[in-house]
């Protein structure tokens, strides 16, 4: 039986976007930004050196933290889901947890359909007729959620919501909305930003 949590309100329409984080877990943004935020002597896939990082991999590698996000996570799935697809690859560990948390199936989600065997773009059950919520891990332009939703309805599954650990993308805007895709974060950059700020103790 999947547990009863705390979800969002859903407003009319599509291509929504959650502002505000659902979560109670109330030290869980400056946890995840202490942990993954570093500071160094970093070239940044655009070529330019930045002295600090973002290393999203730290949190997702870390039993507690990535049970943590999951945990947060399972409230903001919608009702009617009756998949998960996680994204390769980052948002792979998240929906292996949140599955084993919900007992909704998972599927694992390539950037593109294997050219051997199934070839299939999503391993996993079969999708068509499914209702899929996506999950990714951080989610900024959304490029790679747009391509996996699109490439998911042509296989005929329903595609609506996409779940992310870490929205990064300019408050107020969704990155998705030409897809008609509702972004829910478990946290944003407004969270992380705000946590770093705030002394500990």
């Amino acid at each position: 039986m999947r547990p009863n949590l705390r979800r969002p309100a859903r407003t009319e329409g599509a291509a929504q976007r959650l502002d505000v984080a659902v979560t109670d877990d109330a030290t869980l943004a400056a946890d995840v930004d202490a942990a993954c935020r570093l500071t160094g002597t970093f070239t940044l896939r655009s070529g330019q050196v930045s002295h600090e990082y973002f290393d999203k991999y730290l949190f997702e590698t870390s039993p507690t933290l990535l049970a943590r996000v999951a945990e947060a996570m399972v409230g903001l799935v919608p009702e009617g889901t009756e998949q998960l697809g996680g994204l390769e690859m980052g948002g792979i560990p998240i929906v292996t947890v949140l599955s084993a948390r919900t007992g909704l199936p998972a599927l694992f989600v390539r950037k593109s359909a294997k050219d051997y065997g199934t070839c299939k773009l999503a391993e996993g059950p079969d999708v068509a007729g499914r209702r899929v919520t996506l999950v990714e891990d951080v989610i900024t332009t959304g490029g790679a959620v747009r391509d996996a939703t699109k490439a998911l309805r042509e296989a005929g599954a329903v595609v609506d919501v996409v779940l992310c650990a870490i929205d990064r993308s300019p408050a107020g805007e969704n990155p998705l909305a030409d897809v008609g895709l509702e972004v829910r974060p478990v946290l944003t950059k407004a969270d992380l930003d705000a946590a770093r700020a705030t002394p500990a103790g």
